[in-house]
């Protein structure tokens, strides 16, 4: 089994990395493979809405990493999705991962179905929820198997290292991990 997890931020390595690894951590305890893209330095283009996706299981537009990303998330058996917060949500470049590859999987039905995704979002003070919400939306329309933890699946800190400082925020990310990799177990069993 292999899970992928997407980090939206434009910081390599800071609180949302941090908070990623942490679940893929739990993941890699339990057999499970696990890879990270990092979209910092990258540019996802928006979706031309175009719908020449239909049948190619893939966005028709090769000019930057979204049809590797969309192969990946294709071949994974879990996919996180994790994002820093910008203004009261999701970062752009994961914004616009959502949108395309929401649009291939209407235009290929069943693309994603049955697939486990989980969110985890940064934040420094607020808009967490706003931004697990449209995480979330993505893989409920996918028609993917959603996991939660203790509480929300978010962690607080302003600075890169300071959501380690979040004691119930981290011990969140080791207990989301855990149960992905129990839902997944059971799946494929």
């Amino acid at each position: 089994m292999k899970v992928l997890a997407i980090n939206g931020s434009s910081r390599k390595e800071g609180n949302t990395s941090i908070a990623l690894n942490v679940v893929l951590k739990e993941l890699e305890k339990n057999g499970i493979e696990t890879e990270m893209i990092e979209l910092a330095g990258t540019t996802i283009n928006p979706c031309k809405a175009c719908f020449t996706c239909g049948g190619k299981k893939n966005c028709s537009f090769k000019n930057d990493s979204f049809a590797e990303i969309c192969d990946k998330m294709k071949e994974a058996d879990g996919i996180i999705l994790g994002s820093p917060v910008y203004c009261a949500d999701i970062s752009s470049n994961m914004k616009a991962i959502l949108d395309r590859a929401g649009v291939v999987g209407d235009m290929n039905k069943g693309l994603l179905k049955h697939k486990v995704g989980a969110s985890v979002v940064a934040c420094r003070r607020a808009g967490a929820l706003n931004a697990i919400d449209t995480l979330n939306h993505f893989f409920l329309n996918q028609e993917m198997f959603l996991v939660g933890s203790i509480y929300w699946n978010m962690v607080y800190g302003k600075m890169p290292g300071d959501v380690l400082k979040d004691e119930e925020g981290m011990e969140n990310m080791k207990n989301l991990g855990e149960n992905m990799a129990y839902l997944l177990n059971k799946i494929k069993n």
